[in-house]
């Protein structure tokens, strides 16, 4: 992991940011020699899988009172 200090940070924060995301390493920083802050890039995060297919389905009439009309082989066991 690379360390830099705070003032070296400071005049080249921009620079630092794109080199952090651009090679996924993490920074850290220091102020007199002493550990302060570590820089690491963000992680892609995924959509979340709940919640994803919501309004793509559209209810019409009763569900509860549906009744096949075709006996299928599950039935007749």
């Amino acid at each position: 992991m690379k360390t830099i200090s705070a003032g070296d940070f400071k005049a080249h924060c921009l620079k630092l940011m794109d080199q952090v995301a651009k090679s996924h390493e993490a920074l850290i920083v220091t102020k007199r020699g002493v550990p302060v802050v570590k820089m690491v890039p963000m992680e892609e995060t995924q959509a979340d899988p709940f919640g994803l297919m919501r309004e793509s389905v559209k209810v019409r009439g009763d569900l509860s009172s549906y009744e096949l009309s075709e006996i299928w082989e599950a039935n007749e066991k």
